[in-house]
């Protein structure tokens, strides 16, 4: 049986933190063999929605164990994946913020925590949203690389931010690099402006800009496009030069003082990616 409690994997967590025990209706979605993908995921949604008030009024207990709350409990949760070759453990206020954004705007039952795993680990096939940064080399063992192969062609979704805000630097033509051994070397291509991504939940007119960008960091460029992997039309990587991850990285409590929240994007991205 596929377990969506994801054994001891880390995790970062806020307070508050409460999960519904299973639901006899998802033990039997869940019975079927092979990964879950994020289709699987959202029909069970379905399910889990209309159960999880029956479990509420029993009182249901936490499963023992089980860093990822099951369906019945969050329509989503934050999964950080490691990587072997770089520094992966990046922008650390950035998920908190992301998750305070999906809470303030959106009806989503978010989890609170952050949930990080090893790409090379099966348990990251179940997460239905996936985020991956870093300066460094990316450079993926072959555990790694079959694992992010299998689980954007099943029906994940990886967000990739590079933190150097360069085109040329080593994160970027490692990881473009990797996509290449991956997919193809076409396959990692220009987002147009009338992409869904930009118009889901929030309007954009394309990618927001940072304050990275604006002040000359990196490679001193406002990049006016973000790049993604299609598979049978469905975005499976989204990828940004952008660093947003360090946009978006300061701690969740000081929002109130910007003139505009720039983590409505991340709220778009999210959206986004649950809903196709």
């Amino acid at each position: 049986m596929r377990d969506l409690g994801l054994g001891n994997g880390e995790e970062r967590s806020k307070p508050g933190n409460r999960a519904l025990s299973r639901p006899a209706a998802i033990q039997r979605a869940l019975a079927s063999d092979g990964p879950m993908t994020r289709a699987d995921f959202l029909r069970l949604l379905v399910t889990s929605v209309a159960l999880a008030p029956l479990a509420r009024a029993r009182g249901a207990s936490s499963i023992p164990d089980s860093p990822f709350p099951i369906p019945g409990s969050y329509d989503f949760r934050f999964t950080r994946l490691m990587y072997e070759s770089g520094d992966w453990d990046v922008d650390q206020r950035m998920p908190s913020n992301l998750i305070d954004a999906l809470i303030q705007y959106t009806t989503l039952r978010v989890d609170p925590n952050e949930h990080v795993l090893p790409l090379a680990d099966p348990r990251m096939l179940e997460a239905p949203f996936c985020y991956l940064a870093g300066h460094k080399l990316v450079e993926f063992s072959p555990d790694e690389r079959r694992n992010f192969e299998k689980y954007v062609r099943n029906g994940g979704f990886v967000f990739v931010d590079d933190c150097n805000h360069d085109i040329d630097g080593l994160f970027a033509r490692s990881f473009e690099g990797e996509m290449a051994k991956i997919f193809g070397g076409d396959a990692l291509g220009k987002l147009s402006k009338s992409h869904p991504l930009y118009s889901c939940f929030f309007n954009f007119d394309g990618p927001p800009a940072t304050g990275f960008e604006l002040n000359g960091w990196g490679d001193d460029l406002v990049h006016d496009y973000l790049k993604g992997i299609d598979i049978d039309g469905r975005l499976g990587v989204l990828y940004s030069n952008k660093d947003y991850g360090c946009e978006w990285d300061y701690d969740w409590r000081n929002k109130r003082f910007l003139a505009e929240d720039n983590t409505k994007f991340a709220v778009n991205v999210v959206v986004y990616a649950m809903t196709n």
